[in-house]
C-alpha cells in the first residue's frame, strides 16, 4: 500500500532536479568538445609529415633510377612513384626545389 502512495503522488522530476541534469551534461560537453578539435588539427599535422616522408622517399627513388637527377615537380612522379591522389596532395601542400621536399608556408 505504501508503495502505491507514492507511485501515486510522485509524478515526474522537479525543476531543480532537470536543472542538475542539464548542468551536468553541459559540463560535460564543456570538457569534451574542446579535445575533439585539438585532436582534429593533431592527426592533420601527423598525416602530412607522413606525406612528406612519403613524398621525399620517392624523391630519391627517382633520383636512384635517372642518374641522380631530381624531379622538376610532382606531376613527374605521377605514374611510376605516386598516386595521382598523392600528387594532387602534395601540390596543395608542399613544394619540391632541388630534390628537397618541403612544407608550403601559409
Amino acid at each position: 500500500m505504501k508503495n502505491k502512495n507514492f507511485l501515486k503522488n510522485n509524478k515526474g522530476f522537479t525543476l531543480v532536479e532537470m536543472i542538475i541534469v542539464l548542468l551536468v551534461i553541459s559540463s560535460l560537453l564543456l570538457l569534451v568538445i574542446p579535445n575533439i578539435g585539438k585532436y582534429g588539427e593533431h592527426s592533420t599535422s601527423v598525416s602530412d609529415e607522413a606525406l612528406q616522408i612519403v613524398l621525399q622517399n620517392q624523391v630519391e627513388l627517382y633520383k636512384l633510377d635517372n642518374k641522380n637527377i631530381s624531379p622538376t615537380d610532382f606531376n613527374s612522379l605521377t605514374d611510376d612513384y605516386l598516386t595521382s591522389q598523392q600528387v594532387e596532395k602534395a601540390q596543395e601542400s608542399f613544394v619540391l626545389i632541388n630534390g628537397k621536399v618541403t612544407k608550403k608556408i601559409e
